[in-house]
């Protein structure tokens, strides 16, 4: 089995979970979804770069082939910024939820779902 077609599945099951997720109508849910997404990227960025096994990633004297550096410094960078971009999402969502009351991403005032198991006043306190 080649790197490439394993490589591709996983990048494809990352944007498949990442768009199911993105597209729920929580903020956590959508949070997590983007930081799939994010991973996808990051692989597809990592695999621009040809996946070579044992070379190194700078040149030298002594080796003939060498991987590409550019795609490492890519992926690196892009961490960097995803980690920033999804701090900032998480603060936006918890100030959204204290405003609203909700986690819903509409912002519609929406107390309690029989999903939270606190529909009907169950486990509500008294």
């Amino acid at each position: 089995m080649s790197y490439e077609f394993l490589f591709a599945s996983a990048i494809g099951v990352l944007v498949a979970g990442g768009i199911f997720l993105a597209l729920r109508a929580r903020t956590f849910q959508v949070v997590m979804g983007l930081t799939l997404i994010s991973y996808a990227v990051n692989l597809f960025l990592f695999a621009s770069g040809r996946l070579v096994l044992n070379r190194p990633p700078i040149w030298d004297k002594t080796v003939s082939e060498y991987t590409d550096p550019l795609p490492q410094a890519l992926v690196l960078t892009a961490i960097v910024i995803t980690f920033g971009m999804t701090a900032f999402v998480v603060i936006l969502a918890l100030r959204s939820f204290l405003e609203t009351g909700s986690d819903h991403v509409d912002g519609d005032r929406v107390p309690c779902d029989a999903q939270d198991g606190l529909a009907d006043g169950e486990g509500a306190e008294p």
